[in-house]
């Protein structure tokens, strides 16, 4: 028995059963969609796991940071769609199947979206455009923190969707990709004071959750209620909870959702040396991880490059999508921004020692429009998630190229392939560590919306007959993370110097105009050069690369470094033309004609090497 005063911040219910918040497996939602049955009293249950899974010998790869290429993806979404060809679509099973195509794309770090278990049904509106079912589709509301979601396994009973989730990992972990998991410790999934009883509301409220002083709930997640993270009993359950991800399913690494509700105290305030993000980073379980903060919250609480980081977490940086972004789409004034994000945001990170491989560098993710999205339309159509096209950001900072929407003038569509393979290009040149979405390689639409997430339908599931039409980006994504992984001079942890360290006759990194030495960044196109002597692999040298990013509606000229030892300027990317002849594999470049100066078509970018 328990109180209930919720003025003194208790809600103890008698007639309710309360789960186990350290089940490693739950029982009640086995089967993704099938309706639950709101009258039963217990309706999540927690099961007992064996612990007799052989992982053959699997162990962390830990990849050094700088040398990832982060694919995000929703584990239902990527192959619930009939044309996936897998035979357990819309699971972990379904992921493993796909291990050949995401290798062959050249990733090597998984993002998973939620997938401790969640409630499905949570969502219980009809949309109005199409008079279906909505979900709580994206999962971002724990019903448990230690149990894999049994509706995202092919057999999700018996515990059998563990042994499923870890054999895809292990698969994962042999073709050379780590996975992260995304996880949410900003609040749960009992909402406010007119939520369900799960578990922590009953056990205790006041520990658990940040109060007003009233005994309501705190509201910094969006979501209904706002975990107090910097609680002794709660700093310890999301330690626990992290620590047998790792030891038990060998995760590499987590990506935290509002991020910045876990330096908040129990007041809701900021604070300087929160003890849950100072545990988390010298954590000896967790040494090897990969940490990563959504660095703002819902409550206006923005730390892009003011994260209390302790040399350890690395950011998704809002600020490099939004820079570029308004920088692709023309606006005034951001090509010096865009210097910034491309040399790896050191504004943000050149503190304490964190280092370039703390920007995450990302033009989309699952929160917004996809990539062939943000070229398409200049607002978002969320108006079938039923708020009246409200919910969803309104910042998208989009351009559709001259038409909302799909459209069949060729030379729209052959512009917006364009703008993404521009998108693409300025990303894998970037400092720092790249995040693609999930679907953007085969043009993947979600028909306007920038919010889907309640939409269990051809919203959000990639369609993967859209890789005949889009095969030139395909083939474009493929061949630009293959050069980045061939060419270290893109991928290093620290910041450039400016200066000639090397006595190469270049910097490090030099910026340019349409003449050498001579960058205007108040207008809309910019070159700079890599100089290959300053990035070794080992004791080799790479190859000097230069890029010129020209996002004026005309074409304009750039004048060539000039090249010593008798090499030559060669094309290896060049948007502006159709394929085969946008991308070069490696060793089938062809030498630029004119090694004085390349022609830039208008929002175009080449890039050439030397060799």
């Amino acid at each position: 028995d328990g109180p209930f005063n919720p003025g003194e911040g208790h809600r103890f219910n008698k007639d309710v059963f309360l789960m186990d918040p350290y089940a490693k497996a739950i029982g009640g939602r086995d089967v993704w969609g099938e309706k639950p049955d709101r009258e039963d009293p217990y309706p999540h249950r927690a099961r007992i796991l064996l612990d007799d899974f052989d992982w053959e010998g699997d162990r962390p790869l830990e990849l050094p940071m700088e040398d990832l290429v982060i694919y995000e993806m929703h584990v239902r979404g990527f192959s619930r769609h009939e044309s996936s060809g897998v035979d357990a679509p819309g699971t972990f099973a379904g992921i493993r199947e796909k291990i050949p195509y995401l290798k062959d794309l050249g990733v090597n770090c998984l993002e998973l979206m939620p997938v401790f278990e969640f409630d499905e049904w949570e969502n219980s509106k009809i949309s109005p455009v199409t008079g279906e079912q909505l979900f709580n589709y994206w999962g971002y509301s724990q019903v448990g923190f230690f149990a894999p979601k049994a509706g995202l396994a092919a057999t999700g009973q018996y515990g059998m969707q563990a042994d499923e989730l870890k054999t895809t990992i292990r698969d994962l972990h042999r073709n050379g990709m780590e996975v992260m998991l995304d996880v949410v410790f900003n609040h749960t999934a009992e909402g406010n004071e007119n939520g369900p009883y799960i578990s922590f509301r009953g056990l205790d409220n006041k520990t658990y959750y940040i109060l007003t002083p009233e005994g309501y709930y705190y509201n910094f997640s969006g979501c209904g209620n706002t975990l107090n993270c910097n609680n002794p009993v709660v700093r310890n359950m999301i330690l626990d909870c992290l620590r047998y991800w790792v030891a038990e399913y060998h995760i590499d690494g987590f990506r935290f959702d509002l991020a910045s509700i876990l330096g908040r105290d129990q007041n809701g305030a900021p604070m300087s040396n929160p003890p849950l993000l100072e545990s988390l980073a010298f954590d000896p379980i967790l040494g090897k991880c990969k940490l990563v903060a959504e660095a703002w919250d819902a409550g206006g609480l923005y730390q892009v490059g003011s994260f209390p980081a302790y040399n350890r977490w690395a950011e998704w940086n809002g600020k490099y999508r939004d820079d570029v972004r308004r920088f692709l789409k023309g606006d005034d004034g951001y090509t010096g921004a865009l210097k910034c994000r491309i040399e790896g945001s050191p504004d943000l990170y050149q503190w304490e020692g964190r280092g370039s491989k703390a920007s995450i560098n990302f033009i989309t993710c699952h929160d917004g429009f996809t990539l062939r999205d943000m070229f398409s339309y200049n607002g978002k159509h969320n108006e079938a998630n039923g708020e009246n096209n409200n919910d969803g950001g309104n910042d998208n900072h989009s351009w559709n190229c001259g038409w909302e929407g799909d459209c069949d003038d060729a030379g729209v569509k052959f512009l917006r392939k364009q703008m993404s393979k521009n998108a693409l290009a300025i990303l894998l040149v970037s400092r720092g560590v790249p995040m693609i979405l999930g679907g953007d390689e085969m043009g993947n639409t979600q028909f306007g919306s920038n919010n889907a997430y309640c939409q269990d339908n051809i919203v959000s599931w990639l369609d993967w007959s859209l890789l005949d039409e889009y095969a030139d980006l395909h083939r474009f994504f493929k061949h630009l993370i293959a050069f980045r992984k061939d060419h270290c001079v893109f991928r290093h942890a620290g910041f450039f110097q400016h200066q000639d360290y090397m006595g190469s006759g270049y910097p490090d990194i030099s910026w340019h105009g349409s003449k050498l030495w001579q960058p205007d960044f108040s207008g809309r196109s910019v070159a700079f050069l890599l100089d290959g002597k300053h990035a070794l692999e080992g004791s080799v040298p790479d190859n000097s690369v230069f890029c010129a990013i020209n996002m004026h509606w005309e074409m304009h000229g750039f004048e060539l470094p000039p090249l010593a030892d008798g090499r030559r300027w060669h094309m290896s990317v060049n948007t502006g033309v159709a394929s085969p002849e946008d991308i070069w594999e490696a060793g089938q470049e062809p030498a630029i004609a004119n090694q004085a100066e390349v022609l830039v078509g208008a929002r175009s970018i080449i890039i050439a090497i030397a060799k």
